[in-house]
């Protein structure tokens, strides 16, 4: 892992600011960020989420008839809509808000250290969109070609307003997650301890964050630690957020609004095409998680993983 150790230019300079603090105290911090993110997500959530109801119908009708249950079940079935799940995906704005105070003010980090790099943004962007759907397309077709996927055509339901919506989300979405992972945590440990240590740290964390997904098993687990890993090496040797925070929006929205599959564990409304995923070949789909529990996107990131560790990290000019 020689290269590893070799760490690109945005860890270096952070290091120069603050040589890093003990793990434990790093973890100690990451934890107290992420419930201050939680709340700060709340209380962008919330005026949303009255107007939602506010507007809802069904939800107004079960207000009326006083029955706690009923207005329960109104609200679980108005969380599952696309509009809900859309708000909450804008709602991580306050991810890499709350992330960017704390490098800047605190750690008294440049913005350009969490990856927020100045130059190449939009070249750097689309290469990330145009790798993640390409990469979670393979994982499909692999799936379709060996039986546990099923693509049966178009979905009558699909609208491109909201379409365009959850892709405005999933820009916000993925982004943040790779702002927390990658651009704080990973750097963060980086600092005071090798690379390989920051990656796996990050990753595992990052894997974390969905424990309590619907469907989750042990691959899917596996895979999303996979996945960290992936996104830290693509940061690392492209020497910014932009191209991973781009993959990372993409992945997610062509699996739930393209192709109509589950993102880890979370269905979506309003797909492009329509997809099944056959019962008793969870090993080839995911089952209930999607493909991200499957066989096939342990392949396509290990794949992924091996690319990246072969490549060397971009020149400090170019990560500036």
């Amino acid at each position: 892992m020689k290269d590893l150790v070799e760490k690109p230019a945005v860890v270096q300079e952070a290091a120069e600011k603050n040589a890093g603090l003990n793990w434990i105290l790093e973890i100690i911090v990451f934890v107290a960020m992420f419930i201050v993110i939680t709340i700060a997500q709340m209380i962008i959530l919330t005026p949303g989420q009255i107007i939602l109801f506010s507007m809802d119908s069904t939800y107004q009708a079960a207000v009326s008839t006083g029955d706690k249950e009923v207005i329960m079940e109104a609200a679980m079935k108005l969380s599952e809509t696309d509009f809900y799940t859309i708000l909450t995906l804008f709602s991580d704005i306050a991810m890499i808000l709350v992330v960017c105070l704390f490098c800047r003010l605190i750690q008294k980090r440049g913005l350009h250290t969490i990856g927020f790099c100045k130059t190449h943004i939009l070249k750097e962007y689309i290469i990330g969109l145009a790798a993640g759907f390409l990469f979670f397309s393979v994982a499909v077709l692999l799936g379709v070609l060996t039986g546990g996927l099923s693509i049966t055509g178009f979905s009558p339901k699909f609208s491109i307003g909201i379409f365009i919506l959850y892709l405005l989300g999933f820009m916000i979405q993925g982004m943040a997650e790779e702002v927390l992972c990658r651009g704080y945590m990973m750097v963060s440990f980086a600092r005071k301890y090798p690379m390989v240590v920051a990656i796996l740290v990050n990753s595992i964390f990052f894997a974390m964050l969905h424990l309590f997904n619907n469907g989750i098993t042990v691959l899917a687990f596996i895979n999303l630690v996979l996945f960290g890993i992936f996104a830290s090496f693509y940061f690392i040797r492209r020497g910014n957020i932009w191209g991973i925070g781009a993959f990372h929006s993409i992945w997610n929205l062509v699996q739930g609004n393209f192709y109509g599959i589950s993102v880890s564990g979370m269905n979506s409304g309003n797909s492009l095409l329509i997809t099944t995923a056959h019962d008793g070949k969870e090993l080839l789909n995911g089952g209930a998680f999607g493909m991200e529990g499957s066989i096939w996107v342990t392949v396509v990131l290990l794949a992924g993983i091996i690319f990246f560790y072969t490549r060397k990290n971009h020149k400090e000019e170019d990560a500036q």
